[in-house]
């Protein structure tokens, strides 16, 4: 085929389609589409070792010893096949195509099966070879070409994500589930590196990054793609954990393909089985999906959070079971390479709730004040709404870091990017904005000078201290008085003798970290109430992030001489029409 431009892919992965219409909803098209393209592009990789692996093969069969190690080395990638079978032979046997097929997967090793077995490829065999579609599918990708010198690791990515992006929105699922759009990806992924540029562009630089919400691998893919630009020597080690087995089928192969080891790609539910016990990772990103509830893993959450404490992943505190993307955060900050050996950045995507659900001593409260407290949160981006796939809602970037350059320290940048957009040509599903290539670059430079911005007069960029989104929750007591309006006085333990409060009258004022409770109560209180108290045992420290607040800009009402104007117009031509009626 020469070289594999995407669009003729595409038009070949819909001339796939159109033999599985009729026996199979097209719903049902990633089902086939997506495996057969993963072991397409795997036979072609293999295909100018395979001959050695056999020989390979033979000689070590003769002698006894576990073949595994040697294959791999004669393969030149860390999978292999040790069957004679490839797509291109399996053709010349129409009526045994389903078991030599079955026979060729069974023939991988271990780690690439297993991807194989996420996708349930074998009862898709199953069911073609029943509507007797099995030779013409396997047929029509034994002729493709997928050689990495026909199309390259990139660009097959690039292929294999714009496929998941199809069957997802043909199966109606929510596409947000699987898929970050790459641009808000291409901005965490600067916004990760930007501080680091110096360190990331040495010769043979190693570098770690992990997703504990892998999806199909996007955030990572993106991020290898951006440190290759800015260092074709640098190499990023991918790690990644993902919950939904064919994601995560989809993940693995995309890093197969790509060149990584597998073995660090895990399945399961990151929160409550973390797959990467004990690990840590110079950066990390994550789409978290958006206010989840986990009632369904409380259990496990909980026994860790009460066992382990601040040795667990939850010490801090727990978010309400309605949403779980504080959980998200927490986790992450675990598997932060401590300060002392280098330190980690991250970025997380969350919704507004985590900015400011949450009173005084509630878990999500008590979570900012740890981040803010222990001076780990560098920047958060308020992004333009309609940028996901699945919702049109308000989203955030979080930066955050335990190696923050000395200028950032103690300090955290809010930034308002909301402006920041173009409208798509064509919307997908509620994606109708994306950020183009100088919004991402704008707002990059915005984090990267850390000062106060404005653009057209509105604040873009402020800068805060840590301790600006804390406050104290005081409880005011005003005393409790009989039917003739006087004071009742306790009778017992530590009211007695003072006045006893009515808990009618009880109030509660936040007052700013900054300022002096008692001066507080002096100005704002006791004027209005003179009688009253504070209960200072009652006293607790909050944190919230009101992020629209602080870009709030006000604009002043019109003159009143220009609205009584209008209003006389108006007015006018009420009284004529009332006058029209009348006569």
């Amino acid at each position: 085929m020469g070289t594999m431009s995407e669009p003729n892919l595409s038009s070949f992965i819909w001339s796939v389609a159109d033999l599985l219409r009729g026996d199979y909803k097209q719903s049902e098209y990633g089902k086939v589409i997506l495996p057969f393209t993963v072991l397409r592009r795997l036979d072609c990789v293999l295909e100018p070792t395979k001959a050695a692996v056999l020989d390979e093969l033979a000689k070590r069969k003769k002698s006894g010893v576990n073949p595994e190690p040697f294959l791999l080395k004669k393969s030149g990638h860390l999978f292999y096949n040790s069957s004679p079978l490839d797509l291109k032979k399996l053709m010349g046997d129409q009526d045994h195509i389903a078991e030599n097929l079955r026979a060729y997967l069974q023939a991988f090793s271990s780690a690439v099966r297993d991807i194989f077995e996420r996708f349930e490829f074998h009862t898709q065999i199953e069911r073609l070879a029943k509507a007797k579609l099995l030779y013409l599918v396997a047929e029509k990708f034994a002729r493709i070409d997928l050689h990495p010198e026909t199309v390259s690791n990139a660009q097959m990515g690039a292929v294999f994500e714009e496929l998941i992006r199809k069957f997802a929105e043909l199966s109606n699922e929510t596409a947000g589930e699987h898929f970050t759009p790459r641009e808000v990806i291409r901005l965490m992924v600067n916004l990760l590196f930007v501080e680091d540029d110096e360190a990331l562009t040495k010769p043979g630089v190693v570098r770690s990054i992990y997703d504990p919400t892998g999806g199909t691998g996007g955030m990572l893919s993106v991020a290898g793609e951006h440190l290759a630009g800015l260092n074709p020597g640098a190499r990023l080690v991918m790690y990644g954990q993902e919950l939904n087995p064919e994601s995560y089928a989809i993940c693995k192969a995309d890093m197969l393909i790509k060149g990584q080891d597998i073995a660090n790609i895990v399945f399961g539910n990151t929160l409550s089985d973390d797959g990467l016990p004990g690990k840590h990772f110079d950066y990390a990103l994550s789409n978290p999906p958006f206010g989840v509830e986990w009632k369904k893993i409380e259990r496990e959450i909980r026994k860790e959070a009460e066992e382990q404490g601040y040795n667990g992943r939850f010490g801090p505190g727990l978010p309400r079971v309605s949403d779980g993307s504080l959980l998200f955060l927490l986790h992450l900050i675990s598997k932060m390479r401590p300060a002392k050996d280098g330190g980690s950045r991250f970025g997380i995507v969350l919704n507004g709730s985590p900015l400011f659900t949450g009173g005084a001593g509630s878990g999500e409260s008590e979570i900012r004040r740890y981040v803010l407290e222990n001076d780990l949160v560098e920047a958060i981006i308020g992004l333009p709404t309609d940028m996901f796939y699945n919702t049109g809602i308000s989203t955030y970037v979080w930066i955050v870091s335990n190696r923050k350059p000395p200028a950032r320290r103690g300090k955290v940048q809010l930034i308002d990017a909301s402006g920041y957009w173009q409208k798509m040509r064509k919307s997908l599903g509620s994606k109708r904005k994306e950020l183009s290539a100088d919004h991402i670059e704008e707002i990059t430079r915005l984090f990267g000078n850390f000062r106060k911005a404005s653009k057209d007069g509105a604040p873009i960029s402020r800068i805060f201290k840590n301790e600006d989104f804390g406050y104290r929750t005081i409880t005011v007591e005003r005393p409790l008085r009989d039917a003739k309006g006087k004071v009742v006085l306790g009778t017992k333990g530590k009211l007695k003798g003072k006045p006893q409060p009515d808990s009618a009258l009880r109030d509660t004022e936040n007052v700013p970290l900054s300022e002096d409770v008692n001066a507080y109560f002096k100005r704002e209180v006791l004027p209005h109430a003179p009688d009253a108290w504070i209960d200072h045992e009652k006293t607790q420290v909050g944190y919230e992030i009101p992020f629209n607040r602080h870009f709030y800009v006000f604009k002043p009402p019109r003159a009143l001489s220009e609205i009584d104007a209008e209003l006389k117009v108006v007015t006018d031509r009420i009284l004529g029409m009332i006058g029209g009626l009348t006569q």
